[in-house]
């Protein structure tokens, strides 16, 4: 684990953050896969922000132009080298924080990833685990990792819950999963008919 504190200062995260990529680009090079879990990407895109030299046009909330080229490199550079290794990021990302700049950092990295999975406070107090808004979260070309008829099953899901809030949309799919075996049960188990008994 190589991290770097809270109470160090910008210099040293981007230092820290620079390193491990470096080192993990190399591992890939030498056919490893390798993953980095980033937290949080926002933290990181503010120490560039303080970092950075000015360019002198300063986006809303206070944040550097210049301050997101390095960190939208640092999450761009996942990928499967052909004859090589893997580089696989997980990143968190702050939302509704209040801080106007944490909004503008969040709407940048918003959409490139492969996924995103939402966490929620509500779920986490009324102590229902895993704690995601299954609502907010998805993965990007599904239709790659599914078949057919499981991705048919997904859409009707996806149609019950809909109309559901996304407390009760979460706890249904947690409540389904723990009475099942695996996910194929799962999948099994559910009326495809577009009800909400599943």
């Amino acid at each position: 684990v190589i991290a770097s504190t809270f109470d160090e200062q910008a210099t040293r995260h981007v230092q820290v953050a620079e390193m491990v990529l470096e080192k993990a680009r190399r591992l890939v090079e030498h056919k490893k896969d390798v993953v980095i879990l980033l937290d949080s990407i926002t933290r990181l895109a503010r120490a560039y922000n303080q970092t950075v030299p000015t360019s002198g046009k300063i986006l809303s909330g206070g944040v550097d132009s210049n301050a997101l080229h390095k960190p939208k490199r640092f999450f761009g550079a996942a990928r499967n080298i052909e004859h090589g290794g893997s580089l696989t990021i997980v990143a968190t990302a702050l939302i509704e924080t209040g801080s106007r700049m944490d909004e503008v950092i969040f709407e940048e990295f918003k959409g490139t990833g492969n996924m995103e999975l939402s966490l929620d406070r509500r779920l986490a107090d009324k102590r229902v685990y895993p704690a995601f808004n299954v609502k907010k979260s998805s993965t990007r070309k599904e239709d790659l990792l599914l078949t057919v008829e499981e991705l048919n099953k997904m859409w009707v899901l996806r149609k019950v819950m809909s109309p559901m809030d996304d407390l009760e949309s979460t706890e249904m799919i947690v409540d389904k999963m723990r009475k099942t075996k695996n996910n194929e049960a799962f999948l099994k188990g559910m009326n495809t008919s577009g009800t909400r008994d599943m």
